[in-house]
């Protein structure tokens, strides 16, 4: 029997063999923690990150909001904001083989009404 953390590994390699970034379309990468949250905007053709942030970024910091819901919303559209500023709009989303609901979900909605299209 596998555990919880083996079937979303065993996921998220399953969809990173469909999903890549380009240049004109980065791949938004989200990773959890139990205590904190990433968000990565990044071209895999050429292996850099383009724009990055996280719950522990001074920007996020500054809200004093807890690890939750709440605060994948506010996670997502800052780095929402920071893609546009970067000169990103349009994204394919790799959610890391998690589930889509909870943080994963806000964090997306909140993106997506920042202004990026995926």
């Amino acid at each position: 029997m596998k555990t919880a953390k083996e079937k979303r590994i065993k996921r998220h390699i399953r969809v990173r063999a469909k999903v890549a970034g380009t240049a004109a379309r980065p791949r938004l990468c989200l990773s959890l923690t139990a205590n904190n949250m990433y968000v990565q905007f990044i071209d895999d053709d050429a292996a850099k990150t383009l724009v990055a942030t996280s719950t522990l970024s001074a920007d996020f910091k500054a809200l004093n909001l807890k690890r939750n819901v709440e605060a994948a919303t506010a996670l997502g559209k800052l780095a929402g904001e920071k893609a546009i500023a970067a000169g990103i709009s349009e994204v394919v989303f790799d959610r890391s083989g998690h589930q889509y609901h909870g943080r994963v979900k806000a964090v997306a909605e909140a993106a997506r009404a920042a202004g990026l299209k995926f």
